[in-house]
């Protein structure tokens, strides 16, 4: 399949929907360094998944870029939140710093015994990291982690819409 790259025993997938909806332990949220649940996909974790969340990242404090933190999925079907600070568009290092933040998140998510996890598009929209960038950036990261003994066997990238499936796609093709 075009949307998929098998990776030893892991397998990456693209598809386009609803994060919320994926029957998967784990979702990424790219979060604000002071970790508050704000608008958008933010308010959207806030709504489905309950106070709690919130709840829980108040009592971590401030994370830094590159960081990454785990949460209870509240109400929501993923029993885990893994909040990953990332860097913001035309900050130095970019492609260094979202690729940190990619195996934090990662590692975050093998330290609670993630199996199946997935990713939005990190950074695009509000933070205005192109999709591009995004797609080439956390795709390689994803494939490079995969290469080594890992209990993760299922990395879905969630994509909003086609402006950002096709660089995904693209660059999944590129892969080796």
């Amino acid at each position: 399949m075009a949307d998929e790259l098998q990776v030893k025993e892991s397998v990456i997938r693209l598809t386009q929907g609803d994060i919320f909806g994926l029957p998967v332990e784990a979702i990424v949220y790219y979060a604000r360094p002071d970790l508050v649940l704000g608008s958008g996909f933010g308010g959207a974790i806030a709504a489905r998944g309950g106070p709690k969340i919130q709840e829980e990242l108040k009592k971590l404090g401030t994370v830094q870029t590159t960081e990454a933190v785990v949460t209870s999925g509240g109400n929501l079907e993923a029993r885990y939140i893994i909040h990953a600070v990332g860097p913001r568009f035309q900050e130095e290092n970019l492609e260094e710093k979202l690729r940190s933040t990619m195996l934090n998140a990662l590692r975050r998510a093998e330290e609670n015994g993630v199996q199946s996890l997935a990713f939005p598009a990190m950074g695009v929209g509000f933070y205005g990291i192109p999709p591009e960038v995004c797609a080439r950036e956390t795709l390689g990261a994803v494939k490079k982690y995969l290469e080594n003994p890992t209990g993760l066997r299922e990395i879905i990238f969630c994509l909003i819409d086609s402006r950002e499936l096709k660089p995904f796609q693209d660059q999944i093709k590129k892969l080796p």
